[in-house]
């Protein structure tokens, strides 16, 4: 067989078998979590992912949700266990860890690790990561911008939370003391034990089923086969240097923007990242851990080959970063890490922006490329209990060189489900006034950016809010000379007047105030003058483009009704554009 499964002794259809066994028990411990979650975070917006380790702490098989997830569980979860000491796990533990420093990422995303046991040997661990709602902190949400670590939420160092499948209650209880949605967290705690205990099993069964030594030998071989199809991959790009640079519009403190840069080196046997040239790190919310660089850098690479590639070590080990230490790109303690996936997001679209000269046809233009973090809450005064909430928006994609962009949607690595209207208002004390498209936000091109998203919330008592986002200065870049499209803006509505928030900004709400978030379209692909004339009138009469826009931007005139195009008008401007 062609990717050489024979010569280890075992057959190709028991190879696929198992091959996809371990991905179907990621899969299921989604479901598991999934399913059993408190938070709308987790069981609607699915803001978590899960990961199968060997026993030598390689990563083996990735049941994802989340694609931002790519890379920094690989980084946090083997230095966790070798942290705590393998030697001190038994079967039915499970440790718990959300330290940003040396591995993590930012402390609201907690990682829940399990050994798994079969034929009385270790044969590898489970793990899965899912963003909590709180962790403490000088915010509601733990999403404010705060100048250390320290003051963004509860640290925990791998700890064990479940020792011989029962849950250690004085760890449960302290951890809980720290953080404001007890209720909620603590659903969401049990929730990833039980996605745990759903991966362990089903890793036991297939070991039952198959044998220890085969399914060893399979996860071997599986790693080779990842790396020679990468490799193949790899082969087939244009190989050479490419470099960008981005920046992001402010840290939070000062108006100074935060300015990123990326080097990156294809070659047919790997793809080598250099981060030097990023901003020193900022006693400010917009550190990306090493983890979370890392993670951007998979991302990118996942982007470039075949979907069906697996993603195990034998990917990941074709992959180097080079981000050097107390920079933006790999903070180092205690800066602090809260928006750190907002920088992370952005080094993404840095990193196309460097490749889309040689990539053309692959790689879109600027997105929006933000996390876009919302994040509030405050005393229910019916049940006496803390209740938080924490969404993060979708914005436009870029235009690609043979479509557009798609409209409000998450980017570059974020697969969250946008949180259901009815939901929110059946869980929180918060009205939403509007959801819709923010007309012409579009970056104008052949092929136009996709539209950002406008979601308005209405507070019927006095609540804190917390804004941790960005992309206020300038909107994604326009490519091939398509330009860019509109910025974000974060409004604050109270007696009917408009105040413009900073975007990474905490505020205290009086009742009736409302929180407008109208976020940016992605960047145009291709000169406006070439787009048809008839998507542009589709996009007026859809109410995506205006009338004065349609004819200023893409030079196309409308007729007197609006409902057709005016095709002596529209020749006449293209002409003289």
């Amino acid at each position: 067989m062609a990717d050489g499964t024979d010569r280890v002794g075992i057959d190709p259809i028991t190879f696929e078998v198992i091959r996809n066994a371990l991905i179907a028990a990621t899969d299921e411990m989604v479901l598991a979590l999934r399913k059993s979650a408190y938070s709308t975070n987790i069981k609607t917006r699915s803001d978590f992912s899960t990961c199968f380790f060997d026993a030598q702490l390689r990563a083996v098989a990735q049941g994802f949700t989340q694609p931002v997830h790519l890379g920094s569980m690989v980084e946090q979860t083997p230095r966790a266990i070798l942290d705590f000491g393998p030697e001190n796990l038994g079967p039915g533990d499970v440790i718990i860890t959300n330290d940003p420093y040396p591995s993590g990422v930012h402390l609201n995303d907690i990682s829940l690790i399990s050994p798994v046991f079969a034929e009385g040997e270790l044969i590898g661990y489970v793990a899965n990561i899912a963003h909590h709602v709180d962790v403490g902190g000088g915010a509601p949400a733990s999403v404010g911008a705060f100048r250390e670590v320290f003051q963004e939420g509860v640290i925990i160092p791998p700890v064990r939370i479940v020792e011989a499948g029962v849950i250690v209650e004085d760890v449960f209880r302290l951890l809980l003391a720290q953080i404001r949605s007890k209720h909620e967290t603590g659903g969401d705690l049990r929730a990833q034990v039980a996605a745990n205990n759903t991966g362990v099993r089903r890793i036991q069964a297939l070991v039952e089923r198959h044998g220890r030594e085969t399914i060893v030998r399979t996860m071997d071989e599986l790693l080779d086969y990842t790396e020679r199809r990468a490799r193949a991959e790899l082969a087939a790009l244009p190989h050479g240097v490419y470099e960008a640079t981005g920046f992001i519009d402010t840290d939070g403190y000062t108006d100074e923007v935060v300015n990123l840069k990326a080097r990156v080196e294809l070659r047919p046997d790997g793809v080598t990242f250099d981060m030097d040239g990023c901003d020193p790190q900022r006693r400010a919310p917009v550190n990306s851990t090493y983890a979370q660089t890392f993670s951007a850098c998979a991302y990118a690479v996942k982007c470039l080959i075949d979907p069906d590639t697996p993603v195990n070590d034998g990917f990941y080990r074709l992959i180097t970063v080079d981000a050097p230490k107390g920079t933006v790109a790999n903070c180092t303690w205690p800066a602090p890490v809260v928006g750190g996936w907002e920088t992370q997001t952005r080094l993404v679209d840095v990193i196309f922006k460097a490749l889309l000269p040689s990539l053309p046809d692959r790689l879109p233009a600027g997105t929006k490329a933000m996390m876009c973090h919302a994040g509030f809450g405050g005393v229910d005064p019916v049940t006496g209990e803390y209740y938080c909430f924490l969404e993060t928006f979708g914005g436009g994609y870029g235009g690609r060189s043979r479509s557009d962009g798609p409209d409000a949607v998450q980017t570059h690595g974020q697969n969250t489900e946008n949180a259901p209207i009815e939901e929110t208002e059946l869980n929180y004390p918060v009205q939403i006034d509007r959801l819709s498209l923010v007309e012409d936000s579009d970056g104008p091109g052949k092929y136009r950016g996709g539209l950002g998203l406008r979601k308005d919330f209405r507070f019927d008592r006095p609540t804190t809010f917390t804004v941790l986002a960005d992309r206020t200065k300038a909107g994604p870049w326009g490519a091939m000379g398509g330009l860019a499209g509109k910025p974000s803006e974060y409004i604050l509505i109270r007696d009917g007047v408009e105040t413009i928030l900073e975007p990474k900004s905490t505020v205290d709400l009086l009742a009736g105030d409302v929180i407008s978030y109208r976020t940016c379209g992605g960047g145009g692909y291709g000169s406006p003058a070439e787009r048809d004339p008839a998507d542009v009138l589709r996009d007026v009469l859809e109410g995506k483009v205006s009338v004065q826009r349609a004819r200023d931007v893409y030079r196309v005139a409308l007729t007197a009704d609006g409902r057709d195009i005016d095709q002596a008008t529209t020749s006449e401007l293209r002409r003289t554009a």
